[in-house]
């Protein structure tokens, strides 16, 4: 029979696994240790969750111990059938996580105590909402919290890890945690949704000016207007039409962002191009160019509905190229390819007049020591009534004009 929730959790931690005649749940570091059809029968079509997505990440360095990023995934298996997975790291540092808690490790050291090592539930360097309790059933996702909080509190008395963080979960599942004794921390992004007024998906993109207030209209159109003057067109490449050349000149431009803002970037080109490799049908990648040379590009990955918006860069700066090839390209293929969501990443209170409308995201936090864990309590009860205002004023301030599906 099936070991309960509590009787795994109390056996289950880090580097070893338990065995009955039905249920094991086993500690890896690897992916390799789980083969690509059992894993992605669980991922579903999440990109992000896709064997091939980590495993990139993984093998060429990016998401790695030497970066500070460990994996040690739990996984549920029934005898030799994969049943449920929860992405784990052991984190030394916070970059690449898009849930600030800077302040959480500032006031841990101040205090004398440390903060690092973390146990931390995420898709590195990518803020994208979704299921990180890869169960088909709910018992299997409570059998999951159950055994990660073990495996935290385990950690803790035996090296001072100091914390469990799950970030950007779906609803349902942070809800769950915190009937487990997880914190919540409520956050906003924007999200575009192909819907008219009528609540039918867009045709056009005149179609989708039309729904929106007069002067946020004029904008967009005045945007767009000074791009085209410069000579500058569209392609968009999918799959394996992204070829070596491609690649190298969207690296080359990421790596420019990043060098433009003072910060190092996260992934390589290794990366990228494993990427075009492994899930062409995932991938879109938006180029800008001005006749036969290319001056920015975009990449996005996407599934049967949504499109995700990650990654940008320009060789050269031209007023209004940065909206063009990030949003409002990125709008016309959800149009053209009827999909219902465009995500367009985090933050970014500008994409609110290109339509991008508010919603909330979430992340749930366990901190062993019990007077901190009180204190950041408190502290996110008055964020979170601050973010429900300032999400009040977004909604307030729609770019759509009145009677719109979003409002």
């Amino acid at each position: 029979m099936l070991l309960s929730a509590r009787s795994c959790a109390e056996r289950a931690h880090a580097g070893k696994s338990f065995m009955d005649a039905d249920l094991k749940v086993k500690i890896i570091d690897s992916l390799d240790e789980v083969s690509i059809t059992a894993w992605n029968r669980l991922a579903g079509d999440d990109p992000f969750l896709r064997h091939e997505f980590l495993s990139a990440l993984h093998d060429t360095g990016c998401a790695s111990a030497k970066t500070g990023w460990a994996p040690e995934f739990i996984t549920l298996w029934e005898g030799c059938k994969l049943t449920a997975a929860l992405p784990l790291y052991i984190k030394n540092h916070s970059h690449g996580e898009y849930v600030f808690d800077w302040a959480w490790a500032d006031a841990y050291q101040r205090h004398g105590y440390p903060y690092y090592p973390k146990l931390l539930s995420a898709i590195p360097f990518s803020p994208v909402s979704g299921r990180r309790l890869l169960a088909e059933t709910s018992g299997h996702r409570a059998l999951l919290i159950s055994a990660v909080l073990a495996m935290a509190r385990d950690k803790n008395a035996k090296t001072g890890m100091s914390s469990f963080h799950c970030l950007f979960p779906l609803e349902q599942e942070a809800r769950e945690m915190e009937k487990a004794g997880m914190k919540l921390r409520h956050g906003i992004q924007f999200h575009w949704k192909n819907r008219n007024r009528e609540g039918c998906l867009y045709e056009s993109f005149e179609m989708f000016l039309r729904d929106m207030s007069h002067d946020k209209r004029k904008k967009i159109r005045q945007e767009q207007k000074r791009i085209h003057a410069e000579g500058i067109r569209f392609q968009w490449l999918s799959g394996h039409e992204v070829k070596s050349d491609h690649w190298r000149f969207f690296v080359d431009c990421y790596n420019k962002t990043y060098r433009d803002h003072y910060s190092t970037p996260y992934l390589n080109l290794e990366f990228f191009m494993r990427l075009g490799e492994s899930l062409p049908e995932n991938l879109l990648l938006i180029l800008a160019m001005r006749g036969k040379k290319p001056v920015a590009a975009a990449l996005n990955l996407r599934n049967s509905h949504t499109l995700y918006g990650r990654y940008w860069g320009a060789s050269e700066f031209v007023p209004g190229l940065h909206f063009e090839t990030c949003y409002y390209q990125g709008i016309e293929f959800c149009m053209a390819n009827r999909m219902e969501l465009f995500e367009g990443g985090a933050q970014g209170e500008h994409k609110l007049a290109r339509g991008f409308l508010p919603v909330h995201t979430w992340s749930a936090h366990w901190l062993a020591h019990p007077e901190f864990s009180a204190a950041v309590g408190h502290y996110l009860k008055r964020e979170a009534d601050e973010i429900d205002h300032y999400f009040d004023e977004l909604n307030e301030n729609s770019p759509f004009r009145r009677g719109h599906e979003g409002q």
